[in-house]
């Protein structure tokens, strides 16, 4: 993949779309043939009204950092036990950040998402048995406060999964609840005879019922029998789960990821699916009005798993900093996928002017590819080494959070069941290694032996890992891609992905040719002044000329 950064992007000669979202042409400029005779061609426009206004003036930034998820027991084995921990994870922060904004053999991350690291009777953690405790097998309370220390000095912020809805039947509370229907912990969790509910009707995270049977009663528990909910509507459940954020932060964490954040409270008289999303929110600003005298930068993203930006949007108001984005992770492996612009910017941008409308301006979206509760990227594409690098580009010159999924950046494959998402990070060719996990053994044999590994991606300029470095670098170097924010811009090529990322101070103009063939776009007359800095090109480079630019395939350019 080829990735240059180019000048030229005119301030002032962009042509802002009515609010209906038509994407204009301005008179200057005819279309041209590429070089492949592909007959796709184009005079760029931008298109969409700016969030915050009709016209293509108001700028609304989205200072912004890129996250890696870290599953602690696949990643770095300090003890050799087979088991990832927290003091392996603390030895590859070099991997991460190296703190050193002149080196080019780390990520260059700003943030990292432990995956639940509290005691757990199940290998993922999500079901925990001790708010307060670290699972034996990562270390202790000790371990993760050197782990935050040394990446604080890095510059890294750690978040963790704080997972609320639910605990493990484990938990002293639900065997005390379970066992004495007098216990104090009874109405702690949901009990369809205490509460005069009808123990029917289909889970609303999963198949099946979301009642479970024991000792005479039915308890709720919408994801797994193993996984009992707490019941919300008792004040002391509220008030121990602010207690419980408090208690980390104070330990220094920086944030959260939280987890099922829509299931907190459900509609169990309805449908699958069917949240009961104003006692949601108002849960959930309840939260964070906790977490604020303790640390009010606090960064809190949630797992609100819809499509639907609407049902998305009450969540960003008081309560989340950022959702995920699920259905722009879609979009993007759709769009490489097919080689073809599915207005992925448009929707982006209109998107974002409701997000931000809702969240009067305050939020920060959470973009990602994949994560642990879905096939790897690799696998959705596919094998295809091409598609993975555009899909890299997209995610990491579009504005909010970008998220990478540990692994991601090497091009690691999986297909669930969950445990062949989760697999041990491939650190090296050889095996076995000092450092590598070996809790789960890998289905996908033979990673190592095609070059996918940390250590044989690190000598390769063009792999895959080498991307992920390269734009994450490229996007602390150029502000607009790091912080602004995103107004459509069409390229007349529907091979092309294009838009400009816009700061107060700055626009770039970002076009991603998706497909294997070289593609050109007419630039509006300003917008091309030649190369400024090639930040690395393929063996076929980007050429601008007259204001018409050849971008060869499967690559990116940016003007700015």
């Amino acid at each position: 993949m080829a990735v240059a950064l180019l000048s030229g992007c005119s301030r002032t000669g962009n042509h802002a779309a009515n609010d209906s979202g038509a994407q204009g042409r301005p008179d200057a400029g005819a279309g041209s043939q590429t070089a492949e005779q592909q007959g796709q061609s184009g005079t760029g426009t931008t298109a969409g009204e700016q969030r915050g206004g009709t016209a293509a003036t108001a700028v609304d930034e989205q200072p912004s950092t890129v996250f890696y998820e870290v599953f602690v027991r696949s990643f770095y084995d300090s003890n050799g036990d087979g088991i990832g921990d927290l003091k392996g994870l603390t030895q590859k922060l070099d991997y991460l950040n190296d703190g050193n904004p002149d080196t080019t053999d780390d990520l260059g991350v700003g943030g990292i998402w432990l995956m639940p690291i509290q005691p757990s009777p199940s290998y993922h953690g999500y079901d925990i048995t001790d708010y307060e405790g670290i699972n034996p097998d990562y270390g202790t309370l000790e371990d993760l406060q050197e782990l935050i220390a040394e990446a604080h000095k890095r510059g890294i912020k750690v978040i963790m999964d704080l997972v609320l809805n639910h605990t493990s039947t484990q938990h002293p509370w639900f065997v005390s609840a379970s066992k004495d229907p007098s216990s104090k912990y009874r109405d702690w969790y949901v009990w369809a005879e205490d509460q005069k509910l009808s123990p029917t009707g289909v889970s609303a995270a999963g198949s099946g019922s979301p009642w479970h049977a024991l000792n005479g009663s039915h308890y709720l528990a919408t994801f797994w029998e193993g996984m009992p909910d707490l019941n919300y509507d008792n004040p002391e459940v509220r008030a121990e789960a602010v207690r419980i954020g408090q208690y980390w932060l104070k330990l220094g964490m920086d944030g959260f990821r939280v987890d099922g954040a829509k299931h907190i409270y459900e509609n169990l008289q309805s449908d699958r699916g069917q949240a009961a999303t104003a006692k949601n929110t108002a849960w959930w600003k309840e939260f964070r009005t906790g977490m604020n005298p303790v640390n009010k930068d606090a960064y809190i993203v949630g797992e609100v798993w819809e499509n639907s930006a609407a049902a998305i949007a009450p969540y960003l108001d008081q309560a989340f900093d950022s959702g995920f984005n699920f259905s722009l992770a879609e979009s993007i492996l759709s769009a490489v996928k097919d080689e073809r612009d599915n207005n992925l910017a448009f929707t982006l941008q209109r998107t974002q002017q409701f997000y931000g409308k809702q969240s009067q301006e305050r939020f920060t979206d959470a973009i990602f590819l994949s994560n642990h509760d879905q096939d790897r990227v690799m696998s959705q594409l596919d094998g295809n080494p091409d598609h993975a690098r555009m899909a890299a580009a997209l995610l990491l010159t579009l504005p909010g959070n970008p998220f990478i999924y540990y692994g991601e950046e090497i091009g690691m494959r999986g297909v669930k069941p969950d445990e062949r998402i989760r697999e041990p990070m491939v650190w090296s060719d050889l095996s076995p290694q000092p450092g590598q996990t070996s809790w789960e053994q890998p289905l996908l044999t033979g990673e190592a032996a095609k070059g996918i590994s940390v250590q044989s991606e690190s000598a390769d300029p063009n792999s895959l890992l080498s991307t992920y470095r390269e734009l994450i670098r490229w996007r602390e170097d150029v502000p607009a891609l790091r912080d602004g924010d995103i107004q459509s811009y069409d390229s007349g090529n529907p091979a092309v992905v294009s838009f400009l990322r816009r700061s107060a101070q700055h626009n770039v103009l970002v076009l991603h040719n998706l497909s294997g063939k070289e593609q050109q776009v007419q630039l509006e007359a300003g917008q091309g002044r030649g190369i400024a800095k090639v930040f690395k090109s393929s063996n076929k480079s980007t050429v601008l000329e007259q204001n018409l630019l050849r971008i060869p395939p499967y690559s990116s350019v940016v003007l700015g």
